[in-house]
């Protein structure tokens, strides 16, 4: 095989990130989970994100009078122990958890892709050592070692995004790892090293978009799960801190007032299950769309 055919096969192999996404994105609309899935969280998505422009309300703002209010009439959805619009507070509970979600996704992608791929291709005895740490991180409970930053850190939205993403690094590079092993002797590595390529760009040049399929359906089940972990922190009172909302400190709050009013749990109970519902969906329809392309191609 002469250079040049290699330097063809090998971009015939590495399509293009954008032409893998979008093709990926039009199969998941295609499938019935896929559907479902984007039904639960385009409208909590789009409502939660852009609570600053649709919330009636200031979140924070008491209103002592009207305290415990059902729903309906001037209060869409009742109000909390201290009067606040739970509309409000659920929209803006939602920017929160859902921005943890997605930034300690991110956090853990940029940390663990690298570390996954580089080990994988490199092997030896920089892959036992990074390997031999990622496992001694997995084998501590997640929403432990999550308390475990946050202890060492202290509260907040940004040290909690810190910790969950601590969290998913070692299991998104595991992920990334074995993905890279099962293509770092095809042909068109092969092809790249004999041009003399660099290791950076073998690794996300050529690795990289060969291995995209499984980080994706990873991170986007990832999202649900730390937005669970996230809410979870602010239940125990270390993520998110009051009077600022935020899903699971509304939950954790209205255990004590369940006599007075159960809307003050049910609305941010059920948008935190339905979001993770659709996560977990879409990781699955996502599961399905990338099986059925292997099968196909």
């Amino acid at each position: 095989m002469s250079t040049g055919e290699s330097t063809t096969e090998s971009v015939q192999i590495t399509e293009p990130l954008t032409s893998r996404v979008s093709s990926v994105l039009f199969g998941l609309l295609s499938t019935r989970k896929g559907f479902i899935s984007v039904c639960f969280l385009a409208p909590i998505l789009v409502l939660s994100l852009a609570a600053p422009l649709i919330a009636p309300y200031d979140p924070t703002a008491t209103h002592v009078a009207d305290k415990f209010a059902g729903p309906g009439g001037q209060y869409l959805l009742g109000t909390d122990n201290y009067g606040r619009d739970l509309l409000s507070r659920v929209l803006y509970g939602g920017r929160a958890s859902i921005i943890i979600g997605l930034v300690s996704t991110a956090f853990g992608l940029v940390f663990g892709v690298p570390i996954g791929i580089v080990s994988g291709y490199l092997g030896g005895r920089f892959d036992e050592v990074m390997m031999r740490l990622m496992d001694t991180l997995l084998s501590i409970p997640s929403l432990l070692l999550a308390l475990l930053v946050v202890t060492v850190l202290g509260s907040g939205i940004v040290n909690t995004i810190l910790a969950i993403g601590v969290v998913f690094t070692p299991g998104i590079a595991r992920i990334t790892r074995s993905s890279t092993l099962s293509v770092k002797n095809e042909e068109y590595i092969t092809a790249a090293e004999a041009r003399g390529e660099s290791v950076y760009r073998i690794a996300f040049r050529e690795i990289l978009p060969n291995v995209s399929s499984p980080i994706l359906v990873e991170a986007s089940i990832r999202v649900g799960f730390g937005i669970l972990i996230g809410t979870s922190l602010s239940f125990l009172g270390l993520g998110t801190q009051p009077p600022f909302p935020d899903w699971g400190y509304m939950i954790s709050v209205s255990r004590s007032h369940l006599h007075s009013s159960i809307w003050f749990m049910l609305w941010p109970s059920l948008a935190l299950g339905f979001t993770i519902m659709g996560f977990n969906l879409i990781g699955d329809a996502l599961r399905d769309v990338m099986d059925s392309k292997v099968h196909s191609d």
